[in-house]
């Protein structure tokens, strides 16, 4: 007889997500994964040999979370209402569908009341400066963020999730944290947190590519997938180009540009060529998207779990 619990568990985790979004919770399973990767960090980076030294932090931490899922799943899978909870609580922290997309509607409403209130509350969700940015900037960066979440944010953990059940889903969450904690080209992190950054780029490969295709179905724009081939590439990241582009053309606005990083303007290119003015009605229209994109990927991965 078929086993439901699998496919039911990742449905109610995903409903959960829509409902609630990514609780502030201090035992987050990502916070633990962070305050692992702080310890070892102050450890090892230091001195000679950075980049060894990078590369074992980053295989040791993906060793220590893969086997510590793989023995606690050998462990409670005989349990069955034991194992079904354990699936529903991991998925539903390891996926994020809906967070961001409330904070940038936030940020919008923000952008009426009090301009500056609304940059604070953006440099929470990018990481380039905010204080420079007119409204415009405010809401270019806001659709980026968006298109750049759905492939990182969920899409991978998806896709992980699918070829590897949870231990593989914490990998990437691995993966994903400790390039957003040490793959920064700065003095500090450009050699010890080389090789996480590069281990990054090849997980994250896939899925952007995958999110660029999602957003055009959903956008249902024959742009959008025009725009992701033309100027997916049109980024420093090997990666995040490719969603940016495939939202730029599905609403029809120009991405990317100049941005301010650690007071260092960096003249990025642009994503897109139709240099309009973003409107508010804009935001709304790429947050739907990305619902209906994400509504998309749960059926297909419905499907796999089914099949």
């Amino acid at each position: 007889m078929f086993d439901y619990s699998q496919p039911l568990a990742f449905l109610v985790a995903f409903i959960i997500d829509r409902l609630v979004g990514d609780p502030e919770f201090r035992y987050h399973p990502v916070r633990f994964i962070g305050l692992t990767a702080s310890c070892m960090e102050i450890f090892l980076n230091n001195g000679r040999f950075r980049i060894l030294k990078g590369m074992i932090f980053t295989l040791v931490l993906i060793t220590i979370w893969y086997l510590l899922f793989y023995f606690i799943e050998n462990y409670i899978e005989k349990y069955k209402w034991l194992y079904f909870f354990y699936q529903i609580v991991f998925i539903y922290f390891g996926i994020s569908s809906y967070e961001l997309s409330k904070r940038v509607l936030r940020i919008e409403k923000l952008i009426k009341e009090d301009i500056d209130e609304s940059k604070k509350e953006l440099s929470l969700v990018v990481g380039r400066d905010t204080k420079p940015l007119d409204v415009q900037g405010i809401r270019r960066s806001m659709i980026e963020t968006i298109s750049e979440n759905f492939s990182d944010g969920f899409m991978a953990p998806l896709l992980y999730y699918l070829l590897g059940g949870i231990p593989l889903l914490y990998v990437y969450k691995v993966v994903n944290t400790l390039d957003s904690m040490v793959g920064y080209k700065n003095e500090k992190f450009k050699d010890f947190g080389f090789f996480s950054a590069k281990v990054d780029d090849i997980f994250n490969f896939i899925p952007s590519r995958l999110s660029a295709l999602i957003i055009s179905l959903a956008s249902m724009n024959r742009d959008s997938l025009a725009y992701a081939l033309r100027y997916g590439r049109n980024h420093t990241s090997p990666n995040s180009g490719y969603p940016e582009a495939a939202m730029a053309g599905a609403i029809g606005c120009r991405l990317g540009g100049p941005n301010y990083y650690g007071g260092i303007l960096f003249d990025k290119p642009y994503i897109g060529d139709n240099d309009r003015d973003i409107e508010e009605l804009d935001i709304y229209r790429s947050v739907e998207i990305i619902r209906r994109s994400s509504y998309i990927s749960v059926i297909i991965a419905l499907g796999v779990l089914l099949l």
